[in-house]
């Protein structure tokens, strides 16, 4: 899956529909024998999630949004593959965006670093939250609330909730053998969301920009593994 995200990544230019961008990477699914993990999950209509700008996930593909230079493009996949799941997630760029854009992509991309090195066996999840809170406000963001990461295996979503929020030394102590999907989602503005009318689509509330990196990760004696790298 990470090279049809990075192959989706490089198909994004100026001009094309969402529908365009998921039509794609359904063709790259079925090149690797791959199953979208999304399609038909609780009822969401399509293989993969397009949120531009300020849509922070969940965004539907349509035959009518296009993508213009300047934008910020989150591109979500989930992936069923020989019995497993994975999830993974980046933001791109769409030609020349500003610096504050560039900026917001960095940050959030970093802050998934900075979570996954905590993802440690004998620390606890809480662990992971605070250090990706700690640096994103440190950063002058903020991190959404309303939507957090998971287990997965076997299950696309799973036990533990992974919050991008919290107290060092709470929640469930990490063990060896556990995967993790560890997504922070990091506005410009303030955390609050809303959902659009499609009743998928969550925008920040205050129209900012949003991020959204994505790693599934496994706790190993040896420290975390990125699956989806």
């Amino acid at each position: 899956m990470a090279e049809v995200l990075a192959g989706v990544g490089s198909y994004i230019a100026d001009g094309i529909t969402t529908a365009d961008i998921e039509a794609f990477a359904d063709a790259e699914l079925e090149k690797r024998g791959a199953v979208a993990a999304f399609r038909g999950y609780r009822g969401y209509p399509s293989s993969i999630c397009i949120s531009v700008n300020d849509q922070v996930i969940h965004g539907i593909p349509s035959k009518t949004a296009r993508i213009r230079n300047g934008d910020i493009v989150s591109l979500d996949l989930g992936v069923l593959y020989e019995g497993f799941y994975g999830d993974a997630a980046i933001t791109v760029p769409v030609g020349s965006i500003t610096a504050e854009a560039a900026r917001l992509i960095q940050v959030t991309e970093k802050s998934l670093h900075i979570g996954i090195e905590n993802a440690v066996e004998g620390k606890r999840i809480g662990d992971i939250s605070a250090a990706i809170q700690q640096y994103v406000e440190a950063s002058g963001y903020s991190v959404v609330r309303a939507f957090v990461g998971h287990g997965i295996g076997r299950s696309l979503h799973e036990e533990p909730a992974v919050p991008n929020y919290g107290r060092p030394g709470q929640g469930p102590r990490l063990k060896e053998g556990m995967t993790l999907a560890i997504e922070p989602m990091v506005n410009a503005g303030g955390t609050d969301v809303r959902i659009l009318g499609d009743e998928w689509t969550a925008v920040t509330a205050d129209g900012s920009l949003s991020a959204h990196f994505e790693h599934t990760v496994a706790i190993t004696a040896e420290g975390p593994k990125i699956l989806t790298k």
